[in-house]
C-alpha cells in the first residue's frame, strides 16, 4: 500500500499564458475576466453551481466580482437534487 502505481498524475496545465482550466478544459483568458465570465464562456446555464478558483470556494454572491487569475484551475459542480 502506499505505492506508486507508476501511471502519471492527471494534472491540468495550462499550454500558454493567457488561459485557465476549467473542469480540465482550456480556456482563453483575459485580463478582469470574472467567474461569471467563465462560466458564460463554457455556457454552464444551471441555477444550481458550485464554483472553485485554485481550491478555494467562490460564494455565488461574488461569481460577478470575482476576478480569476491567469492560468487559474476552476472548478465547476453543477448541483442536482430531486427524490
Amino acid at each position: 500500500m502506499g505505492e506508486p502505481s507508476g501511471a502519471p498524475e492527471m494534472v491540468p496545465v495550462v499550454d500558454r499564458p493567457g488561459r485557465i482550466v476549467v473542469n480540465g478544459d482550456p480556456l482563453d483568458w483575459r485580463e478582469g475576466m470574472t467567474v461569471r465570465d467563465v462560466l458564460k464562456a463554457k455556457n454552464y446555464i444551471f441555477p444550481l453551481v458550485i464554483t472553485t478558483v485554485n481550491g478555494t470556494l467562490i460564494p455565488r454572491g461574488s461569481y460577478d466580482v470575482a476576478v480569476v487569475p491567469s492560468g487559474a484551475d476552476v472548478k465547476v459542480v453543477h448541483l442536482i437534487s430531486g427524490g
